[in-house]
């Protein structure tokens, strides 16, 4: 797993550098992974935050985020 700056900066880029955005969608995703979702990379959600896996899907591309108003 990548530091958690490049996740970020990746993530970032996925959402036009929109942080408002990118704070919005990780937030959902924290959620759902905390109400018993599956998480879309391989990763034991026991050691790693739900922020962390929520923010390393969308960096990955897993979860699309749309930047349109």
């Amino acid at each position: 797993m990548l530091r958690i700056e490049q996740v970020t900066a990746k993530a970032l880029e996925r959402v036009g550098n929109d942080k408002y955005l990118l704070t919005a969608a990780v937030s959902k995703r924290s959620n759902e992974l905390a109400n018993g979702a599956q998480a879309l990379i391989v990763v034991d959600s026991k050691k790693v935050k739900f922020t962390d896996i929520a923010l390393q899907e969308i960096a990955e591309g897993l979860i699309l985020v749309s930047c349109e108003n």
